[in-house]
């Protein structure tokens, strides 16, 4: 569906044979983004992988993120990260259900992966007050990235954005963020020259202190990268990862356990698959993965039914091109509704159903090689995190079964839970789920 927001041409993409020639048949076309006021703001004048322009620039810190920050190896060097973090989120769970305690999922999930994020990026966690305040800032950073802004399509009605007070909040918030990342670096570097580390010590193999900021400052050090890596692209790429890691993995993992409360039936395949896997043991680990097909359905009619972002960051045309015998100038935003497609009757078989056996026969996958889901984006711009994503995605969701079951308090039927969703970036639940859990014997 072409459209036309003040000035600007928009292409709305609803089916997965469009959604193919953008991503994939005319995929060099569509790999740039249009210029968007709140991310110039928010994100460094937009000199972040994700917001960048495509170009000579954007391909160099998209290689910087796949080869050094988000490669499988990279991913599987971080699994003592994600399993410390797990284990701790079990304990928590169990203690409150000795006491009798529901637990907010929403709100423990979130905090899960904020941990696993900041160990993997920083080195550490945020806890107490400062947890609290982090968390605060990472919400309204994520609703400005979804803010319309009227001024992007129709620039005279730009100081209705100025007087809405929405850019002032936006710079604020830009401005935290700066100072945090500031203060981040300069505790990595005093830390680095304390150790009196070798400029030849690739920390991506290192045991100790090798997390992304340092992987970054090593690259800078060392121009493993072949071009200037300054200040500002190591705090746009280290933004980057928490933006994409946090809200979109904790929105997934929401949307699972609530499926699953939902879904009994599912639940207890699910159950008996860990058992299969995992014997006596009381923790999955990382090496059972590969044993559960079960799961793995599981995550990706999730991903089908509850896609973390609905619409896709835009994409911006660089030429006039036919699109299905249409014409499409240059300067066209793209706008694929990765949720309309993931439940398109003409494909999917009752697609509103949660049923993860769709995917047991199925060669489908969601990593961008199928367009009738894509949850990561496709092509040259899809998401760099999808290792790190699933990574958390599928230890996190094994262990929350297999150690305990769900219910919701006061004996709530599953199927009455509320499924109202927020507007936005990401797509949460708009009433945190909240659910009793019962540790199983294993």
């Amino acid at each position: 569906m072409l459209l036309h927001f003040g000035r600007v041409p928009v292409l709305v993409v609803s089916s997965a044979d469009a959604a193919r020639e953008i991503m994939k048949t005319h995929d060099r076309v569509f790999a740039s983004r249009p210029t968007m006021k709140m991310s110039d703001i928010i994100l460094y004048d937009s000199k972040d992988v994700a917001a960048s322009k495509y170009g000579e620039y954007w391909r160099q810190i998209r290689t910087i993120c796949v080869l050094h920050l988000l490669s499988v190896k990279r991913v599987q060097s971080l699994f003592t990260v994600r399993e410390e973090e797990v284990a701790l989120l079990m304990e928590k769970i169990r203690n409150s259900s000795y006491s009798s305690l529901p637990v907010n999922l929403s709100e423990s999930l979130s905090t899960l992966t904020n941990d696993i994020v900041c160990r993997a990026a920083l080195g550490r966690k945020y806890g107490g007050e400062s947890g609290r305040e982090f968390k605060k800032m990472m919400m309204e950073f994520t609703e400005l990235t979804g803010s319309f802004v009227i001024g992007d399509y129709i620039p005279w009605l730009d100081w209705l954005t100025h007087i809405s007070g929405l850019y002032a909040r936006a710079k604020r918030v830009a401005k935290q963020f700066d100072d945090l990342m500031e203060e981040i670096v300069e505790e990595h570097i005093n830390r680095q020259k304390g150790a009196n580390n070798s400029s030849h010590d690739d920390p991506s193999v290192s045991e100790d202190h090798n997390d992304f900021v340092d992987v970054l400052l090593w690259i800078q050090k060392t121009n493993a990268a072949g071009f200037p890596v300054d200040r500002t692209i190591i705090k746009a790429l280290t933004l980057d990862i928490f933006i994409a890691g946090t809200d979109t993995t904790s929105t997934f993992l929401e949307w699972a356990m609530t499926e699953l409360i939902r879904h009994p039936n599912v639940m207890k395949k699910l159950q008996d698959e860990g058992r299969n896997v995992a014997g006596d043991r009381i923790h999955i680990a990382e090496q059972d993965l590969g044993h559960m097909p079960y799961l793995k359905a599981v995550v990706k009619e999730t991903l089908r039914l509850h896609v973390p972002i609905p619409l896709l960051v835009p994409r911006e045309s660089m030429q006039d091109i036919k699109l299905k015998g249409y014409h499409i100038a240059a300067g066209t935003r793209v706008i694929i509704n990765a949720w309309a497609i993931a439940r398109d009757p003409a494909y999917w078989d009752e697609p509103e159903e949660f049923k993860p056996e769709r995917f047991l026969d199925s060669s489908i996958d969601v990593k961008g090689n199928d367009f009738h889901v894509t949850p990561f984006g496709a092509g040259r711009r899809i998401c760099p995190g999808i290792a790190f994503a699933m990574a958390v995605n599928e230890i996190v969701l094994a262990n929350l079964v297999h150690q305990f079951d769900w219910a919701l308090p006061g004996g709530v039927a599953g199927d009455t839970l509320d499924m109202s969703e927020t507007v936005g970036l990401t797509m949460h639940r708009k009433i945190p789920l909240v659910a009793v859990a019962t540790p199983r014997k294993n």
